[in-house]
């Protein structure tokens, strides 16, 4: 009795075994629905957007005006670290309450239509869920404060949310396709280094436009003793005359006093005193002015321009940035 052979396949045409049983199981294996991608890409692109935008918010300030660049080098580290880790987790909360309820809310958008999830589905949710988001922050804050903001301010507000959400939509949605499909490769470390060469890319070119001169950091204006004397208002009826003799004469000067209840309370200064220069490294930097009558006794300090100077003192605690300034009248000549 003959044994007939099997036929078989030869050369090209032959199933590699091992192929299709790593096709069986790719096909078989559950891909995640890309949740984690998706959040770790958002935080990325809010962290990214968040580093290139302080960068460029610190050289504008420079030009501008400023009580000048601190010399302590560990606290400005310090400074830098402390904000840095709340930019991580400001982002980690916007992603969660914001960011992803709009890819949601994008993907529930999709399958109404029994269409896929594409980008425009993505740029459509964010400006709606951005509404959303102003309207629960702003009828929070009307409540607070039992008044509501100007109309223009909820507007301006939505379309800053929507412009800063769109990135981080986005990335977010290209984090979880991937996933689906089961593509390598992180989005969100991808993300994190084009924001820091961007932000570098912003801080070298900030660098060259102050070092070639193109634009200068701000400095005080520098005054001499003489520049001081004349009319000095705060704008709202109060004001110090201060004569080249060293005497000064008060008007209706808001003098912050403490009130007992924890805050600065300003009542009316009427009444003559003396004032002169204070100096730092040789420079006026400002002035020390005496009322007696009112018992204000205050250092005053110059900032503004050369052609429109100014003079203030902090208001309340060390650091809180609430200022009285007083801006000197300049006589211009017809």
């Amino acid at each position: 009795m003959t044994q007939q052979a099997e036929p078989h396949v030869i050369g090209d045409d032959a199933p590699d075994a091992a192929s299709a049983e790593r096709c069986d199981r790719s096909e078989r294996a559950p891909h995640g629905d890309g949740f984690g991608a998706a959040f770790c890409a958002s935080m990325a692109a809010l962290c990214a957007e968040a580093v290139i935008g302080g960068t460029a918010a610190v050289l504008v300030m420079l030009s501008r005006e400023h009580d000048g660049i601190p010399g302590n080098i560990p606290l400005v580290l310090a400074l830098a670290l402390g904000v840095l880790l709340l930019t991580v987790l400001v982002s980690g909360f916007v992603t969660a309450s914001v960011v992803m309820p709009a890819l949601a809310l994008a993907r529930r958008f999709a399958r109404a239509r029994d269409r896929t999830a594409g980008p425009w589905w993505t740029v459509g949710a964010v400006p709606v869920v951005s509404a959303v988001t102003v309207a629960v922050f702003g009828a929070v804050a009307a409540l607070g404060s039992l008044s509501l903001a100007p109309p223009l301010s909820y507007v301006l507000w939505w379309g800053a949310l929507t412009v800063v959400l769109l990135p981080a939509a986005l990335a977010g949605r290209v984090a979880a396709r991937r996933v689906r499909e089961g593509r390598a490769g992180s989005v969100a470390r991808r993300v994190t280094r084009d924001g820091l060469l961007a932000s570098l890319v912003v801080g070298a070119l900030g660098a060259g436009a102050y070092g070639t001169g193109l634009v200068s950091v701000y400095e005080p204006p520098r005054l001499a003793t003489s520049d001081f004397a004349g009319m000095w208002t705060d704008g709202r009826g109060g004001t110090v005359r201060l004569a080249s003799d060293g005497n000064a004469v008060a008007h209706g000067l808001d003098n912050f006093v403490w009130d007992g209840t924890g805050k600065d309370r300003p009542t009316d200064c009427d009444g003559s005193g003396t004032w002169k220069p204070v100096r730092t490294e040789g420079a006026v930097r400002g002035v020390f002015l005496r009322i007696g009558t009112c018992d204000l006794t205050r250092d005053w300090t110059v900032i503004g321009t050369q052609k429109g100077p100014r003079i203030y003192h902090e208001i309340g605690k060390p650091g809180s940035g609430k200022r009285y300034v007083l801006t000197k009248v300049v006589r211009h000549r017809k």
